[in-house]
């Protein structure tokens, strides 16, 4: 009789399994985009889930034409205050920052982040760039969030670097000219209908056994020593642990990306999408607001980093047909709990 082999648990793509460095999450690649020059991100604050009804307009799929259900996800997002430019010139060892202009009177709670010492004279930073057009390889804006326009209690904003996506340099510099130290908003960036990126840092749970880290069975009541850990932990030669075995550690807290989350709903019309009790543990959204198909990682008021679709995506060019939104207040079993 062959010998039966469990099936792997878990998946080592993920490896290593460590705590992410910070809570903002991190994004590692940006995509590269034609046209008009534009902001290749943005950032929100994940106020909670709920759930639609939609008509599947996707002609490959099985139910096209027909009234589906599916869990959606609503990120507030207030518009960004665009605090600073910056300039980078590519080297043999990446790109490197070559200067970068501030914007003037900034706002007190710009203040809580960083420490002007002096007046920051953003045109004499902009001439600087004009001289080195020539050198400059990217040009990126530096983004604040402005968490006192959402139901949060965190008045210190959070800030993002967003590259500035098409066109050539020259239209880039003239883009930025006019951004610097105005709001942009979620409407500038995204449109309803199409696939967006999620970049965030998952909810934590702590050091775990392999039980519920990787799903492995619990042993027999008879087993030597340990019964909530795998049989063995592999052969005396060589003489360690594969990264395979499942172990205890660290779970949850992970930076995590995901692909082409499906924008359903925009707008500002926060009726249509608050509960009666508020988003347990955020509360009401004041302002502008995505609502994602789908789940978002990490708890609310998690920061939550938006970025265009670096995938290609099969999602039709017309916004979705939303036949029905819940937004009812369950005490328990809701989609609010």
């Amino acid at each position: 009789m062959p010998r039966v082999r469990s099936p792997k648990r878990g998946s080592r793509s993920y490896s290593p399994r460590k705590r992410a460095r910070n809570p903002k999450g991190r994004v590692s690649y940006w995509p590269k985009l034609d046209g008009e020059p534009g902001l290749a991100g943005f950032a929100g604050y994940k106020a909670g889930m709920t759930h639609l009804f939609y008509i599947e307009d996707r002609q490959r799929d099985p139910e096209y034409g027909q009234e589906v259900k599916a869990a959606a996800t609503v990120i507030d997002t207030p518009p960004m205050l665009v605090a600073a430019v910056r300039a980078y010139k590519k080297t043999q060892d990446g790109l490197q920052a070559m200067t970068e202009a501030w914007m003037q009177n900034q706002p007190r709670d710009l203040h809580r982040r960083i420490t002007f010492a002096t007046d920051p004279r953003p045109d004499e930073k902009f001439s600087e760039m004009d001289a080195n057009l020539d050198k400059i390889a990217e040009l990126r804006i530096i983004a604040a969030t402005q968490p006192r326009k959402a139901s949060i209690s965190q008045k210190t904003p959070d800030f993002m670097e967003i590259p500035i996506m098409g066109g050539s340099i020259e239209d880039q510099m003239a883009y930025v000219k006019e951004l610097l130290g105005k709001e942009v908003t979620i409407n500038d960036v995204f449109e309803i209908g199409k696939g967006i990126d999620i970049i965030a840092v998952t909810k934590g749970k702590g050091f775990q056994g392999p039980v519920k880290r990787w799903g492995i069975r619990i042993l027999s009541h008879k087993s030597r020593k340990q019964k909530r850990a795998v049989a063995s932990i592999g052969p005396w030669v060589p003489r360690g642990v594969m990264p395979q075995v499942p172990r205890a550690g660290q779970m949850g807290f992970h930076n995590r990306t995901e692909y082409n989350k499906r924008i359903m709903l925009m707008g500002s019309d926060n009726d249509r999408i608050n509960p009666k009790a508020g988003f347990k543990n955020y509360g009401f959204v004041n302002g502008e607001y995505l609502l994602l198909k789908g789940s978002v990682a990490g708890p609310a008021k998690r920061l939550i980093k938006l970025r265009r679709s670096v995938r290609d995506q099969d999602y039709p060019e017309e916004a979705p047909q939303i036949t029905y939104l819940h937004t009812e207040w369950q005490k328990q079993g809701g989609a609010n709990q």
